[in-house]
């Protein structure tokens, strides 16, 4: 079993930036593919960044691409979602997830596997 805490949300002006860190427990953390999620209010779930166990390969939504980047430290067994230049539309709770697939399509074509409870992220205009 695997679990996921996240932390580093709050408030911050629109063009600020954030960094997001998810602490996983357990020994199996460095075999996991990680994944960023958030739901802002009303809206749906939507898919933010992952990378591979290995850190070597990311995804990122297009609404985020060069503005967020997804980074692991395995040893820390965490990782980090730092978001820059950061929009009113980005205002959402960021959910960390993970999952013992090895690629994000089988991750969720199945669905993942352990999911955090969250951190909210207000960006103000």
């Amino acid at each position: 079993q695997v679990q996921l805490a996240e932390s580093g949300g709050g408030l911050v002006q629109a063009g600020g930036s954030l960094r997001l860190s998810c602490a996983a427990s357990g020994r199996t953390f460095g075999t996991l593919l990680m994944v960023w999620f958030r739901q802002a209010p009303g809206k749906e779930r939507e898919f933010v960044a992952a990378c591979t166990a290995s850190g070597i390969i990311t995804w990122y939504a297009d609404s985020v691409k060069g503005r967020f980047t997804i980074s692991r430290d395995n040893a820390e067994n965490t990782v980090y979602l730092q978001m820059n230049s950061l929009k009113p539309e980005d205002t959402a709770v960021y959910y960390c997830a993970a999952d013992r697939s090895a690629s994000l399509g089988a991750a969720q074509r199945s669905g993942m596997d352990y999911w955090g409870k969250g951190t909210l992220v207000t960006v103000s205009s």
